[in-house]
C-alpha cells in the first residue's frame, strides 16, 4: 500500500487565492487601464443615476453599478449595499437611504432562519481543524482504488462526503488537490484529469446539504430552509454518480500508463482498519439531513447538534487529549467561524439594499411585463436563463449572481409559476458550472494554485488550462442534469414533499 497523504488545514484557501493575473509587465499594465476604464464607468453610473429621471432605468444603473464594483474587486457585499444605498437615495431622497442604513442591517440579520448559517459553517470548520477529513479520505482510497480510475472515483466521492459536512467548495478542493493529485500524478494519471476531477469535486458541496449558499438562497428567496436544503440531496448524488461514471469511462477508454511498481493495492485487514474514519461523517449526515428529513429538527437545531457533534468527535480523534490543546482547537474553529458568517451576513445585508431598489424603481414590475407580454414558456424562459448565467458566471462570483439576479427574477418566476424551491436548486448547479467555467472560475484557480507546489506537481507542469481542459467532462454532465431537472422537476422536489422539514 502506497504512503497516505495527509489532508492540510483548507484555511489558507481563503487567503491564497490566486489572480488570473500576474504582478508585472504588460499583464499588469492592461489591468491598470481595465481598472481606470472601470472607475470611469462607475463615475459615469453615478452621475447617471441621479441625473435620469425615469425610476427604472435608475433601477438597472444600480445593477449596473453594483456589477463594476464587484469587477473593480469590492467585495459582494460591500459593492451591493454601496450600490444600493446610492439607488434608494436617487429614487427616494437622501432621508430614505439614512433610514435603511440604520434598519436594514438589523431587519435583515435577526431572523431565526439564518442562525443555521454560523452552525453549518462551525460544523465544516470544526471537522476541518480537528482532521477528520483525512480519515473520510484514507477510507474513499482504500475501498474504491480498484476501479478503472479507482483513485479519481475515490477523491470524487470523498468530496462529496465533505459536502454532506461542509458546505465550503474551496476547503473542500483545497483540500483534496493537496491529498489526491500527488497520488494520481504517481499512478500516470493524465494531469489535466487528475486536477479536473479534484477541481468538480468541490462543487458537490454547494448542493448536496448542508449548503451555506442553498440557505442564502433560502433567505433572498424566502423560502423555507430545511426543505430548501433537502431539494439539493438527490441532485448533489445524482451528481456524484455521474462524475463518477464519467471517471471510470474515461479511464476505460484510455487508461493510464501501469504504475511504477504496480497500482497499490490494499489488503482487507488495512480496509477494515481505515473504515472507522467514516463514522464522523456518517454520524454527522444522520443527525443533520436525517433530523431535518424527519422533522425532528429544524435546520437551526439540526446545524447546533451537527455543530456540537462535529465538536465532540473531532476531540475524540484528537492525538493529544490535554484540555489546553482541545480549547486552542475549539477557539480557532470559533474565530474562523465567526469571520466567515460576519462575510456572509454582509451579503445578505448588501442584497436587501438592492432588492429594495429593484422594488422602488419599478423595474421588476416592468421586466415581470416584459416576460409575460413576450409569450415567453417557463421551459424556453429557464433555457434562456441558463445560456445567460453561464456566459455571465465566466466573469462573476457565483454567490454574486444569486444575491444580484434573485430579487430582479423573483416576480417573473412567480408569474410563470416556477416553483421557487425547484428553481434554488437549478439555480445552484448554475453557479457550480460558473466555480469552475474559465476565465475566472475560483475552484480552477484555486487548484491550479494547489498544484504549482513541486511536492504536489511531482515535477508535472499544470497550467490552468490543463484544470479547465480536465473539467470540460464534467461540465458537460451538470449541464445535461440542469436540463433534465427542467424536464423532471420532482429530482429536486420529491424529497421535500414526502419529508416533515420546515
Amino acid at each position: 500500500m502506497s504512503e497516505m497523504a495527509t489532508l492540510p488545514d483548507p484555511r489558507s484557501a481563503a487567503t491564497e487565492l490566486p489572480s488570473p493575473s500576474t504582478p508585472g509587465g504588460p499583464t499588469r499594465r492592461g489591468g491598470d487601464i481595465a481598472a481606470m476604464a472601470l472607475w470611469a464607468v462607475v463615475i459615469a453610473a453615478v452621475v447617471l443615476l441621479f441625473a435620469v429621471p425615469t425610476p427604472e432605468i435608475k433601477g438597472a444603473l444600480t445593477i449596473a453599478l453594483s456589477v463594476v464594483l464587484i469587477l473593480l474587486g469590492l467585495h459582494v457585499g460591500l459593492a451591493l449595499l454601496l450600490a444600493g444605498l446610492g439607488g434608494i437615495v436617487a429614487l427616494a431622497g437622501l432621508n430614505a437611504g439614512m433610514v435603511s442604513l440604520a434598519e436594514t442591517p438589523f431587519n435583515t440579520s435577526a431572523s431565526w432562519s439564518l442562525t443555521v448559517i454560523p452552525l453549518f459553517v462551525l460544523m465544516g470548520t470544526a471537522l476541518s481543524r480537528f482532521g477528520l477529513m483525512d480519515r473520510l479520505f484514507k477510507v474513499a482510497q482504500a475501498w474504491l482504488a480498484w476501479l478503472p480510475g479507482g483513485l479519481g472515483v475515490a477523491t470524487n466521492f470523498a468530496g462529496a462526503g465533505l459536502a454532506a459536512t461542509s458546505g465550503s467548495s474551496i476547503g473542500i478542493s483545497y483540500t483534496l488537490a493537496r491529498a489526491a493529485v500527488p497520488g494520481m500524478l504517481r499512478a500516470n494519471y493524465r494531469p489535466a484529469m487528475a486536477v479536473g476531477v479534484v477541481a468538480v469535486a468541490g462543487t458537490l458541496g454547494q448542493l448536496i446539504p448542508p449548503s451555506v449558499m442553498m440557505v442564502v438562497y433560502a433567505g433572498v428567496a424566502e423560502t423555507p430552509v430545511g426543505p430548501q436544503l433537502l431539494a439539493g440531496l438527490m441532485p448533489g448524488l445524482i451528481t456524484a454518480l455521474a462524475f463518477a461514471a464519467v471517471i471510470v469511462v474515461m479511464s476505460i477508454v484510455k487508461p493510464p500508463a501501469p504504475a511504477e511498481g504496480g497500482v497499490p493495492t490494499w489488503s482487507m485487514r488495512e480496509r477494515l482498519a481505515v473504515l472507522p474514519g467514516i463514522l464522523p461523517v456518517l454520524i454527522i449526515s444522520i443527525v443533520v439531513i436525517g433530523g431535518i428529513f424527519a422533522g425532528l429538527f429544524t435546520p437551526t437545531e439540526a446545524g447546533a447538534v451537527g455543530a456540537l457533534v462535529a465538536i465532540l468527535l473531532g476531540w475524540v480523534a484528537l492525538p493529544d487529549k490535554r484540555p489546553t490543546r482541545f480549547l486552542k482547537t475549539l477557539m480557532t474553529c470559533l474565530l474562523e467561524a465567526a469571520g466567515a458568517t460576519a462575510a456572509i451576513f454582509l451579503l445578505l445585508i448588501g442584497v436587501h439594499f438592492l432588492t429594495r431598489v429593484v422594488v422602488l424603481s419599478g423595474l421588476a414590475e416592468s421586466l415581470t411585463t416584459f416576460a409575460t407580454e413576450s409569450g415567453l414558456s417557463s421551459v424556453t424562459f429557464l433555457l434562456l436563463l441558463a445560456v445567460v448565467f453561464i456566459v455571465v458566471g465566466m466573469f462573476m462570483d457565483g454567490m454574486a449572481m444569486i444575491l444580484i439576479s434573485v430579487p430582479v427574477l423573483m416576480p417573473i418566476l412567480t408569474t410563470l409559476d416556477i416553483d421557487l424551491l425547484w428553481f434554488g436548486v437549478f439555480l445552484v448547479i448554475l453557479v457550480e458550472v460558473a466555480l469552475v467555467t474559465p476565465p475566472v472560475g475560483i475552484l480552477s484557480f484555486v487548484v491550479h494554485k494547489v498544484v504549482q507546489d513541486p511536492e504536489v506537481n511531482l515535477g508535472h507542469t499544470i497550467t490552468i488550462v490543463d484544470v479547465f481542459k480536465g473539467a470540460v467532462p464534467f461540465i458537460a454532465v451538470m449541464l445535461v442534469l440542469l436540463v433534465t431537472l427542467i424536464f423532471v422537476p420532482d429530482i429536486a422536489t420529491w424529497l421535500p414533499s414526502v419529508s416533515g422539514a420546515e
